[in-house]
């Protein structure tokens, strides 16, 4: 069961934009930062107030892979599967990750904490491989280090 969500967060949004289609996808930007997804019952007053029919807002959330309308981990871990990442080890790394969080790519840990995701590319290729750990690019990635990353991530030292 999906928590309480907090509709004065949305308020705060709609109050910046315009109530019309036009400001859809920037409100849908704005409340996937705030709740870190996109509540059924946040999309649904998106609708009402912006006058956009509720099956346009769901088309939009489910287009864009920006988007998710799934709770995510406080902290999202995107492994680059391109091909040279791929050839350099992301097979490896995302195996180590699974392991250790016991998630899938596309998958939230039951504590919130994180979810993996795979990215067909960042545009890191020299870094390759590539892991982006929350808002921190980490190019050479190795498997080996991924408890070093994960445990930073969490807010925890570096030292294990």
């Amino acid at each position: 069961m999906q928590p309480c969500v907090d509709m004065t967060l949305l308020d705060d949004i709609l109050a910046q934009y315009p109530h019309e289609e036009q400001s859809l996808i920037q409100v849908l930007q704005d409340v996937q930062r705030a709740y870190n997804y996109l509540p059924c019952e946040v999309l649904e007053k998106v609708a009402s107030e912006l006058k956009v029919p509720l099956a346009k807002v769901f088309s939009v959330s489910t287009f864009y892979k920006a988007f998710s309308l799934n709770p995510q981990g406080k902290v999202i871990i995107k492994v680059c599967t391109g091909t040279a990442c791929h050839i350099r080890g992301a097979t490896q790394i995302i195996d180590e990750v699974e392991r250790r969080l016991g998630i899938k790519p596309g998958e939230t840990t039951e504590d919130l904490g994180f979810t993996l995701h795979t990215v067909n590319c960042v545009g890191a290729c020299a870094m390759a491989p590539v892991v982006i750990v929350g808002d921190k690019y980490v190019g050479a990635a190795k498997a080996s280090d991924m408890h070093k990353y994960l445990t930073v991530a969490k807010g925890g030292d570096n030292e294990n």
